[in-house]
Order: structure tokens, then C-alpha cells, then sequence
């Protein structure tokens, strides 16, 4: 089928998201909403994700859309997987089997373009898983590269911050050390201001002793010279 024929992003989009759970897509620019506000405000609020047309899970719309348009990019000219799963989307609720439904898939298929091998399906199918795979690789390099970029990034700060506080933490045991170390030491001074001032006393009261021992003794010589050599 050519990329050009409408709606072949809506009709992958119905492939992979059950219907009626399409992503909401931002309004266009210059749109007023106050024209819709009665009808709008009785619509619910859909999230950021929805069931997967398979029913195995939730998947993330903004995701599904990058594929969506990914796919409807790389789509090939002509009858294809995608036209066939439309073919098979199209016998949902007609009451047949699985197997049946891939039967008449394929014939109304087969009758859309004169394809008359299944070859053409498996080798679509590939293309576009192989598509698919090559932007998952894509995806996970930029990952990885986030990671590193970014992760890593707060890694480096975090091992910073980590050696910069035991740094810290090492220069507050060493102050607490020195804090210590003071403090028995401020306990050894006043233990030896008073053996100092003690002995400092002594001296001087030894000093006051002797120096009025020799004072005396000049003064009572004087005396005695003053009252024997006139």
C-alpha cells in the first residue's frame, strides 16, 4: 500500500490499542476549547496508558504513537502484512474460529492484490519487526547514554559529597582530638600554677630572709663602726 493512501496511521493504531482507547493528541494551535466545553466536560479523562489490542497488558501511549508513526513511515508499496491484518481486524465478530478467521482473512487479501503466497507476509512482517528492532537498539543506546550522561553524572556528585563528609567528618575527630587534648592540659596547668606559685613563694620568702640577714648585718656593723670610731 503507498505511504500516501489516508488513515493507514489510524488503522495501526487499531492494531495495537483496543478500539476507543486512542492516545488523546494535543489540540492544534488556535483551537478554542470554551466552543466544546459542554460536550468535552462529559468525557472522561483517559490516561497515559491503555490496553493493548491483544489484551496482555497496558501500554504507554506516547510510545505507541512513536511506533505508529515509525511504522506508517517505513510502510511498502502494495499489499502487505498491514493490509492483511486489516483483512483480519475486519472478520472480528463474524463468529469464526481463529483459524477460520485467518482463512478468510487470507482470501479477501489474496483477492485485494493477486497475491497468491503467504511469502509476502512473512517477509513484510520481518521487514517491520526488523524496523522495530533497529530503533529498540536506537533506544536502548540513548539510554545508555542517559545513564551515563546523567546518572553517572549524580554518581560523581554522590561520591564527592561522600568523600567530601568523611573528609569533614576526619577533620571534626581531629578537632574533637585537639579539643581533647586541651582540655587535659588546661587540668595539668591549674595542678601546676600552684606547685609553681608554691615554689615561687618559697623562693621568694627565702630571698626576703636572706636579704634582711644581710641588711641587719651591714646596719648593726654600721652602727657599731659610727659608736667605736669616733
Amino acid at each position: 500500500m503507498a505511504d500516501s493512501e489516508p488513515g493507514i496511521g489510524k488503522r495501526i493504531l487499531s492494531f495495537f490499542i483496543k478500539e476507543g482507547e486512542e492516545p488523546i493528541r494535543p489540540a492544534q494551535a488556535g483551537a478554542t476549547p470554551v466552543a466544546h466545553a459542554a460536550s468535552e466536560a462529559t468525557k472522561p479523562v483517559i490516561a497515559n496508558t491503555a490496553p493493548n489490542a491483544a489484551g496482555t497488558g497496558n501500554i504507554d501511549k506516547k510510545f505507541t504513537e512513536h511506533f505508529v508513526s515509525l511504522l506508517e513511515k517505513a510502510n511498502l508499496p502494495g499489499p502487505d502484512y498491514f493490509e492483511y491484518k486489516q483483512a483480519l481486524q475486519s472478520m472480528e465478530g463474524l463468529g469464526l474460529g481463529e483459524e477460520k478467521q485467518f482463512q478468510a482473512a487470507w482470501a479477501s487479501f489474496k483477492a485485494m492484490g493477486g497475491v497468491k503466497e503467504t511469502t509476502v507476509l512473512n517477509t513484510s512482517a520481518n521487514q517491520y519487526l526488523g524496523i522495530l528492532d533497529k530503533d529498540r537498539a536506537s533506544f536502548l543506546k540513548d539510554v545508555e547514554k542517559a545513564i551515563k550522561d546523567r546518572v553517572g553524572a549524580l554518581q560523581d556528585e554522590e561520591k564527592r559529597l561522600e568523600d567530601s563528609n568523611k573528609a569533614i567528618t576526619q577533620q571534626i575527630a581531629d578537632l574533637q582530638k585537639k579539643v581533647d587534648e586541651n582540655r587535659n592540659r588546661l587540668g595539668q596547668i591549674s595542678g601546676e600554677v600552684a606547685e609553681q606559685s608554691a615554689k615561687i613563694n618559697a623562693n621568694k620568702d627565702s630571698f626576703e630572709i636572706t636579704y634582711l640577714s644581710f641588711v641587719d648585718q651591714i646596719k648593726s656593723d654600721l652602727n657599731k663602726i659610727n659608736q667605736y670610731l669616733k
